[in-house]
This record gives C-alpha cells, sequence and structure tokens, in this order.
C-alpha cells in the first residue's frame, strides 16, 4: 500500500483509509464488537494505516470499537474522528461547535479512543450559531496542548474553509465524492488545491451503489439511512442503473471489480485525495484495498468522463433534514 501526504499539512497515510462509521451505524444492526475489531485489524495487515470515525457514530460506540482495535499499533496508525453535534438521551439533537463542548468532546474521544492524542480532528458539519474562527482557535489550542495533531472540516464550503485556515492551517476536508457526486470538483477543489489541504472522500463507492450490489429488489434494514435518502428511491435506482452499467463494462475490460474502479478513479483524480471506503466484511475490505493495484491511463479516464457527460443522475445524496447541515 502507497502512502500519500494530505495536502501541505505533512501528515501522510495508506492511499486508501477506512470508514468505520458502517461497523456501529448507519447501515443496520452493529457489527458483533470482536467481528468489527477483527476487520480493523485486518485493515491494518493489508496496509491500511488512516482509519475514520467520530462521536456521533453509535453514538460512542464507534470510538470504542476503533480504541480497542489499533490498541496494538496505535503508533503507526492515523485516527480521525469528528465533533459538532448536541446530545438528548444519548441521541444527535442538532450542532453544537462552542469552544467549550468541542473540548468536552475531545476529552470523551480521547477516552473512549484510549489515546493521548487525536491525530486528525474534524468539525463535523458547520454550526451557523459559532463563528468559525472560534472553532479553529479552540482547535489550534488544542494542538498546542498536544491533545490534537492535524485540523479537519467535514462538508464545508470554500469560504468557511479560508477563514478557518487564516486562524489554524487546514489538514484535511472531508465531503463525499465518488463518480456519482462530483460537486466538490467546482465548489472545494480549487480551493483546496490553492491552500494545499488535502481532500477525504466519504462514500466513494456511493453508498454501497456503484459497487453493483444494489438494484430495484434491494430491501434495506429498518436501521439503513439509505431507505431515506431519494438517490435510493426505487425509480431513481433504476434510472441510476446505467451509472452502474458503465463502471461494470470498465471493470470487466480492466479484470477489476466495479468498487476497484470507482475506488481507482478517485485515486486518479488528484494526488492529495484519500478515499475512505467501509465496509462490514473482510472480504469487502480485501476487495477495496485491491483497488490500490488497479491503474486507469489517461485514456481510460477519457473514455469514463466521456462515458459520464451521457449519464444524468437522478436523485438528491442526502434527505432535506441532512442537506440543512451541509455548509454552501
Amino acid at each position: 500500500m502507497k502512502k500519500r501526504k494530505l495536502g501541505n499539512s505533512g501528515l501522510e497515510v495508506s492511499e486508501l483509509g477506512l470508514g468505520c462509521m458502517g461497523l456501529s451505524f448507519g447501515y443496520g444492526p452493529a457489527t458483533e464488537k470482536q467481528e468489527a475489531i477483527k476487520l480493523i485489524q485486518r485493515a491494518y495487515d493489508l496496509g491500511i494505516t488512516f482509519f475514520d470515525t467520530a462521536e456521533i457514530y453509535g453514538p460512542y460506540l464507534n470510538e470504542e470499537v476503533v480504541g480497542e482495535a489499533i490498541a496494538p499499533f496505535r503508533n503507526d496508525v492515523v485516527i480521525a474522528t469528528k465533533f459538532g453535534f448536541n446530545y438528548v438521551d444519548g441521541k444527535p439533537a442538532g450542532l453544537n461547535s462552542k469552544p467549550a463542548y468541542i473540548r468536552q468532546a475531545v476529552e470523551g474521544s480521547l477516552k473512549r479512543l484510549k489515546v493521548e492524542t487525536i491525530d486528525l480532528l474534524y468539525q463535523h458539519r458547520i454550526d451557523p450559531e459559532v463563528p468559525i474562527e472560534d472553532v479553529a482557535g479552540t482547535v489550534k489550542d488544542l494542538i498546542a496542548e498536544g491533545k490534537v495533531k492535524y485540523f479537519g472540516m467535514s462538508e464545508a464550503g470554500a469560504a468557511n474553509i479560508r477563514r478557518a485556515h487564516a486562524v489554524q492551517p487546514v489538514a484535511a476536508l472531508q465531503s463525499e465524492y465518488s463518480l456519482w457526486w462530483r460537486e466538490p470538483e467546482t465548489k472545494t477543489f480549487p480551493t483546496l488545491e490553492e491552500l494545499g489541504i488535502g481532500f477525504v472522500p466519504f462514500s466513494p463507492l456511493g453508498k454501497g451503489f456503484l459497487t453493483g450490489k444494489i438494484d430495484i429488489n434491494t430491501k434495506f434494514d429498518s436501521n439503513d439511512f439509505r431507505q431515506g435518502i431519494p438517490r435510493f428511491a426505487e425509480e431513481n435506482r433504476i434510472a441510476n442503473q446505467a451509472l452502474v452499467d458503465l463502471v461494470k463494462q470498465i471493470a470487466e475490460q480492466k479484470d477489476a471489480t466495479p468498487a476497484q474502479i470507482a475506488l481507482a478513479w478517485i485515486n486518479a483524480q488528484k494526488s492529495w485525495i484519500v478515499p475512505i471506503p467501509g465496509t462490514t466484511k473482510i472480504h469487502r475490505l480485501e476487495e477495496n484495498v485491491g483497488a490500490a493495484n488497479v491503474v486507469l491511463s489517461p485514456n481510460d479516464l477519457t473514455q469514463i468522463e466521456t462515458a459520464l457527460t451521457q449519464i444524468d443522475i437522478i436523485g438528491h445524496r442526502y434527505p432535506e433534514s441532512s442537506q440543512k447541515m451541509v455548509d454552501e
């Protein structure tokens, strides 16, 4: 597994990371703890050194699982976690990035992860009630205290990235990005490139859709958040099948799987991008890691680009309540 630097920050990680959210949250029942630990440790064996979690995943449960799993090799990996939500009765209840709350969240994350320092601390969503300068300043203080190494932002727009970066350099932006959601290319890539900030795409496999394993007959668990996403409505799944067909066609040409093509395409876009696909299955993890060996030539990328211009993706990536928390 090759390494990549996230922009000019100096933070170096494996060219594919592991998004750990789905082990505890979002895609149905939580994976049994020992099985989740086994998967994270297998990822490390395969060369992954970048693990992504957040206090909201569970809530709290995912950080505990990640902390236990990485304990044997803590000094060889980079752990990213996030703050930014209130909780009432153990459930998320709105945004909160007030400085005192950030400090409280960080203390909780340090305990659950069983670490002395958080390698990469993201603001999970922009809190419109708190000036971004106050957020960046608080993280800057936490870095000075040795509790955090690097500052990141998630689903942030260019203006807030600039304002935050002026106070405390931003190492990485995390946002959704894949063959079926390319908005960051125009909305944030120019700013990231100019400021030397890395990019960490979540849902690089389109929340599973680009693997080709989801179709009109797929039934989602009641705890699976995809059942509320417009893009996964039955009529939209039918309409969006054209994209999956394209990815499958390229995969056959390259003797790869659709998931590997989707990940290889992302890694071919910019040298400062590190996707974090997630999975609950070890054989899928191994398949995803195989993407590191898939090389798309300039000709392949042109072919994909040309084909993509003929495909209209139908349906939004978020339900309205989640979209409201995305910083435009």
